[in-house]
């Protein structure tokens, strides 16, 4: 495989793994989060499948979604549900700027410019929700 698509397997399989836990996300949040929830699990879904079809198209073998993943921390009530979801999109963050720094061409570059975008909104988001200051960095994607 390319660098390039290494890194979009990356980004795959760190969008199974939204895909999933946002399901435990789901079960956990706040009555008042459902539509949201449902919105943000529809996005990584999206990119999921978008990924999955590049690799599909260049005939690189597509990773498959595990059976289930662990969360950063447990997931017993609203808050902690929260923290999971803003730490999911923090990871998609991180794989998509990958998916940038990594890509080489147009196609690929749009992915991870749609990935990194949603992952840092949707994060920011669940930072307000939170009340964690700041809500998001100078550069998304980043870790410190």
């Amino acid at each position: 495989m390319t660098p390039a698509q290494d890194a979009v397997a990356a980004a795959l399989t760190s969008e199974h793994a939204a895909v999933y836990l946002y399901g435990l996300v789901e079960a956990y949040a706040a009555p008042t989060r459902k539509a949201e929830i449902a919105t943000y699990a529809a996005e990584h879904r999206s990119q999921r499948d978008a990924l999955a079809r590049v690799l599909s198209a260049a005939g690189v073998e597509v990773p498959v979604a595990a059976p289930a993943y662990t969360p950063p921390e447990p997931v017993t009530d609203p808050v902690s549900a929260a923290k999971v979801a803003a730490a999911v999109e923090d990871d998609a963050a991180a794989a998509h700027r990958n998916v940038l720094s990594q890509a080489d061409g147009d196609g690929i570059r749009h992915l991870g410019v749609t990935g990194l975008g949603g992952a840092a909104v949707r994060g920011a988001r669940w930072r307000v929700a939170l009340g964690v200051s700041p809500v998001t960095t100078p550069f998304p994607g980043i870790r410190t």
